[in-house]
């Protein structure tokens, strides 16, 4: 199953990287693009739990790391819940596979 990871800048600089088992989150996040919290939120939300239900159709069980992706963004995402108008900027996406299509951890996230 094809994997990726997706880069997000947060209102307070920082940039974060993230995980999911499934590119259906270059669906969701496009690389520039710059959405207000709750937006990115239900965004990522709806991209993890669509990629964790692939890989329960595929293997028979969810993916316990979209989960973990997942809280630690909400987590980091609690942060900023007084700020006014807080923003999160989609910096790049890198897929995770190798030639023979499992997972590698080469390469540098791209845009």
């Amino acid at each position: 199953m094809p994997e990726m990871q997706f880069a997000a800048r947060w209102p307070d600089g920082s940039v974060q990287t993230y995980y999911s088992p499934s590119l259906v989150v270059r669906e969701y996040l496009e690389p520039g693009a710059a959405y207000a919290l709750p937006d990115f939120l239900e965004r990522v939300r709806t991209a993890l739990r669509i990629a964790s239900e692939r890989v329960e159709r595929k293997y028979g069980f969810a993916c316990s790391r979209a989960a973990a992706t997942l809280a630690q963004i909400e987590s980091h995402a609690h942060r900023f819940a007084d700020a006014a108008d807080p923003t999160v900027r989609i910096e790049a996406y890198r897929d995770l596979f190798n030639t023979a299509g499992s997972a590698s951890s080469g390469g540098g996230i791209t845009s």
